[in-house]
């Protein structure tokens, strides 16, 4: 498990709870387990604002369920779920040293608005800050069956920035982004939450992502369809603005480094809508100006010095900016106030953040190696050029191929590589580190090894195993 330092001085770069951070690291690990267990792999769905997050916009509002369509509604059975999440919690244990404790898992059946079997789950889980003693955190699965699927799904890589990243990446299978766009809207209109409001024109400001707006549109009303819902107008949300505006601090100050008025966001709307319904596109600002031979930076995996701290001021920088928020930018010495534009290589090779100047309206550039800190704050700044700091949008990825199934896509097959590094289900045999007391859950009786870290995630030498039993 990574150091408890590492999550802390995370949170504190991005002016966040240690607590909203180390549950982000553990939902990383918990798509990993998804996504390694040969049952769920190919069969759920992940979607939602985690999905955004956690696949789509690295620099996006952090969130805290675990959303996924389940194309295998036999897979809403308590006694399944606990077994195939026991088998989970154990290999998420060895991999990362987070532990889901097996008892503490709980699945609770029921039936939707259409009469279909839904769950809800909670998991609690011990990472690096949890407590050691008392009630653990907890995050939540929430499953349905029956949902409509428009497009096929898509297998991305989850952003999982912390240091025990495996080599290969983590991978889940995904709403493609048109479906997951979509499903905000209709989840605006439908239970009208700050969150989804965020979502929608956090989506929306992201010009180069933008999905064709009939396709969206089509997208939507088979979403709205569904759900026996109309297909949402700005004129069916005016009467839930006061809702919103009340509950706007609560629901979302705290997965945000910096929290936007919502006025920013209603302020939006009108353009949203008339976007979405006659295609045309707003009007775009004019390029902050280049200097020769300066190009463009919108790489979402642009990687700076870390030691520096670097990295994480760019994704504060890049946050504030798609929320149209001013920066306090420690710059050799003092601090400016800042609005935030453009991330530039020169032609001599630097690095290089266009902004203009809070105070007097000027213009102004700053090398990012001699930026000290960087804090979004709560000022808001009308664009006065057209933002380029948000990466460029999602990947795109090819729909999955393989077998259709009776929800009307593809299903993906497992490559025989990824097969093998799954382990089967059944009995399992119990291992301890003779040195560092760490268990490790394995198919065969194999007392030897690999460098690994103990329960404090430091490294320990130790390479043998002690045989403590079979867990069945």
């Amino acid at each position: 498990m990574i150091d408890r330092r590492e999550i802390i001085d995370t949170a504190s770069k991005l002016s966040l709870n240690p607590h909203v951070v180390e549950k982000d690291f553990v939902l990383g690990w918990v798509l990993a387990g998804i996504d390694w267990h040969e049952a769920l792999a190919g069969s759920w769905i992940f979607k939602g604002g985690t999905c955004l997050k956690k696949c789509y916009f690295e620099t996006y509002r952090f969130s805290e369920d675990l959303d996924f369509t389940l194309t295998d509604a036999s897979h809403i059975d308590e006694a399944f779920l606990q077994r195939v999440f026991a088998e989970i919690a154990d290999w998420v244990y060895e991999q990362a040293g987070i532990e889901l404790p097996h008892s503490e898992c709980r699945f609770e059946i029921y039936a939707n608005p259409r009469g279909k079997p839904s769950c809800q789950g909670r998991l609690s889980y011990r990472g690096p800050v949890s407590p050691s003693a008392g009630g653990l955190p907890r995050l939540k699965l929430d499953l349905s069956a029956d949902e409509v699927l428009v497009r096929p799904p898509v297998r991305v890589q989850v952003f999982h920035p912390y240091s025990d990243a495996p080599d290969g990446g983590i991978h889940v299978l995904s709403y493609a982004y048109e479906e997951a766009f979509g499903e905000k809207i209709r989840a605006l209109a439908e239970r009208t939450r700050p969150r989804d409001l965020y979502d929608v024109i956090n989506l929306f400001r992201n010009a180069d992502a933008r999905p064709s707006p009939s396709a969206l549109l089509n997208t939507l009303k088979e979403k709205c369809a569904f759900k026996g819902i109309a297909v949402p107008t700005l004129a069916d949300l005016e009467p839930h603005r006061l809702t919103l505006e009340g509950a706007w601090a609560s629901m979302l100050g705290h997965q945000l480094p910096a929290l936007p008025p919502m006025d920013t966001f209603w302020g939006e709307l009108p353009l949203f809508f008339q976007w979405l319904q006659s295609g045309r596109a707003p009007i775009v600002q004019a390029a902050y100006a280049s200097a020769p031979g300066e190009t463009l930076i919108r790489d979402r995996s642009l990687r700076l010095p870390v030691s520096a701290g670097i990295q994480s001021h760019v994704e504060i920088i890049r946050f504030a900016a798609s929320n149209r928020l001013c920066v306090d930018l420690d710059y050799q010495g003092s601090t400016r106030r800042i609005e935030p534009y453009s991330l530039r290589r020169t032609q001599d090779g630097q690095i290089v953040l266009h902004a203009v100047r809070a105070a007097d309206g000027e213009n102004r550039s700053y090398r990012v190696d001699r930026i000290a800190g960087a804090r979004a704050t709560e000022q808001t700044f009308v664009p006065r050029y057209e933002i380029e700091l948000t990466p460029q949008g999602p990947v795109h990825v090819a729909p999955v191929a393989g077998r259709g199934s009776r929800l009307g896509y593809s299903a993906p097959r497992t490559p025989r590589a990824a097969r093998a590094r799954r382990r089967a289900t059944g009995p399992m045999q119990v291992y301890e580190c003779s040195l560092c007391r760490k268990r490790f859950y394995r198919k065969a009786r194999t007392p030897e090894l690999r460098p690994h870290k103990n329960k404090n995630g430091y490294s320990c030498s130790g390479r043998h195993a002690i045989w403590v039993g079979t867990r069945r």
